[in-house]
């Protein structure tokens, strides 16, 4: 029987040796059961005791995220859970909302605080709730999540504690087309159980930091995560301004795949083929012409449709960009002042 080694001593040393209170992946975790499974058959004691610690380790981390959980009363049925990002904001999921008064927050001492909206975003499906009074920390931001990783999906749907599950991180995406010209730029999968009301919760790390803000009213049947520093992003413009700006160029486009003597030099495989410029519009403005194939915004490429919306979002509205473009076989750039979509 092999030698216990030196990680086995402590769970917070995953099998490469990698230091206390790194995340761990899948296959970290499954290396390092399979042989504390070999080590319960020789020693149970020390196994028993090390399996133990590491379940604390997960305790702890939902015991730090839920002092930044709170309940959140924004509809008739099953409450939600929020999120404090900071001194009276709470970050909340958009679907859970049903109205935009009257809304409630409930404190993990189980103290009732009345919260105004102060805007939503149906493409992330956040909101932002301010709340006056609000003496709660808020949430640590995790490092940027790993598929594979162990995580932890935790909400405060009641009073009487948080809920957790546990789970990975399945796949890292996006964008993903929402319809009405909306797309969400990234997003988070878990297998993490999503119980009723944990919108708007918290997908956690083994420290506790937040990875993403959990929701399922997005893609139906299919828990997904806002990743945290997008959501930080949301919650930023939704506090000043009510809104998330998006911007629009004014065309009408459809991919179509570069033969490689007319790339100009690039090395992506497609584009998008202007078939139609609105009248005075900001890409007409600019001066894209129909027959222009669409190949970057400010040196980003444009490959497809989804590249073309997450490129057109934030600060830049109402900037002037750089248009990439192929026309007549030759790279030429447009500057166009990006539009705001009403």
């Amino acid at each position: 029987m092999p030698a216990s080694p030196a990680y086995v001593t402590s769970p917070a040393y995953p099998p490469n040796g990698e230091r206390p209170g790194i995340i761990w992946t899948y296959g970290q975790v499954t290396a390092c059961l399979e042989e504390r499974n070999v080590l319960l058959m020789s020693n149970p004691t020390s196994s028993a005791k090390d399996l133990g610690a590491f379940s604390s380790q997960m305790a702890d981390a939902v015991d730090r995220v839920a002092a930044s959980l709170v309940t959140v009363h924004g509809r008739d049925r099953q409450a939600a859970t929020g999120i404090v990002i900071g001194d009276g904001l709470v970050l909340a999921s958009d679907h859970t909302l049903e109205r935009d008064d009257n809304l409630q927050i409930e404190t993990p001492d189980g103290h009732k605080l009345a919260a105004q909206l102060g805007g939503r975003d149906g493409a992330t499906d956040l909101a932002i709730l301010k709340v006056a009074d609000l003496n709660l920390p808020s949430a640590a931001t995790a490092a940027a999540a790993r598929v594979g990783q162990l995580a932890l999906a935790v909400g405060r749907p009641a009073p009487g504690g948080p809920m957790a599950s546990l789970g990975t991180v399945s796949a890292i995406a996006g964008p993903l087309r929402l319809g009405n010209g909306r797309a969400l730029e990234r997003y988070l999968r878990t297998d993490a159980t999503p119980y009723p009301g944990f919108s708007g919760g918290a997908l956690i790390d083994m420290s506790g930091a937040v990875a993403g803000v959990l929701t399922t009213g997005l893609a139906r049947g299919v828990t997904l995560a806002i990743p945290f520093d997008l959501a930080l992003r949301v919650a930023e413009s939704l506090t000043k301004q009510g809104f998330v700006k998006r911007g629009y160029l004014g065309v009408v486009s459809q991919q179509v795949k570069l033969p490689s003597a007319q790339r100009a030099g690039l090395t992506q495989e497609t584009g998008l083929l202007v078939v139609r410029v609105e009248e005075a519009s900001p890409a007409e403005k600019g001066g894209v012409l129909m027959g222009d194939i669409i190949v970057s915004v400010e040196g980003a490429t444009v490959a497809d449709a989804d590249d073309l919306l997450g490129a057109l979002s934030g600060d830049r509205v109402g900037r002037s960009v750089a248009v990439g473009l192929i026309r007549g076989g030759t790279l030429t750039t447009a500057n166009v002042v990006v539009g705001e979509r009403a």
